[in-house]
């Protein structure tokens, strides 16, 4: 008689799993990155001339910014994406000119319409109009009063100081308007209107 396997062997017979095959690692070769095309030379060109165009346009240079964007847009129609976003912008400054056109010529008036905006929440125009009032009357303490007004709910906080600083010098009576005005708010955490609103009068 043959020998019977022992215990051990059968469960090691058992136990035994045939090997394992591993897939084969698949290896993906990097996908070049392409670099930005570069601009060509009229696209350059007209970058620089829109860059230019737009700093007189920040300005308020409207005339000079219309003139460059206009010329901008006849020189290069071929550069599309930017020659649209200098018709826009030469749209606004066309629009901003005409509305100077309109706009009263003197100090009383120009602070009148200032007044008007910047009750209506449009600081941007109440500044521009109180600004234009004081290049015709630049001694009116009530002017330098609604500049500053205007720009602390802009939060322009050190040129609206300078402003309400020289409008008190020139009022000093405006100090009892100034501690109540709401338009003042974004002032009264600094120190310096503190000084201002109720310094000790001469």
């Amino acid at each position: 008689m043959a020998p019977r396997p022992s215990s051990r062997a059968k469960t090691a017979t058992s136990k035994s799993k045939p090997p394992q095959v591993r897939p084969a690692l698949v290896l993906h070769r990097p996908v070049p990155v392409q670099p930005p095309p570069q601009p060509t030379r009229d696209e350059a060109a007209a970058l620089k001339a829109f860059e230019a165009a737009h700093r007189e346009f920040s300005r308020g240079h409207f005339a000079e910014a219309r003139n460059r964007f206009r010329g901008l847009v006849e020189k290069y129609p071929s550069v599309s994406e930017v020659t649209a976003r200098a018709r826009t912008y030469l749209a606004v400054a066309e629009a901003r000119l005409r509305t100077e056109l309109s706009l009263p010529r003197d100090a009383d008036s120009l602070y009148d319409r200032g007044v008007i905006e910047l009750n209506r929440g449009d600081y941007v125009a109440a500044q521009e109009l109180f600004e234009r009032a004081l290049r015709r009357e630049p001694e009116a303490a009530h002017i330098h009063y609604g500049l500053a007004a205007t720009r602390a709910r802009l939060g322009a906080i050190d040129t609206a100081l300078k402003s309400l600083e020289r409008a008190l010098d020139l009022q000093p009576s405006l100090r009892i308007r100034a501690q109540r005005d709401q338009d003042l708010n974004a002032l009264r955490s600094d120190p310096d209107f503190e000084q201002l609103i109720f310094a000790t009068r001469e």
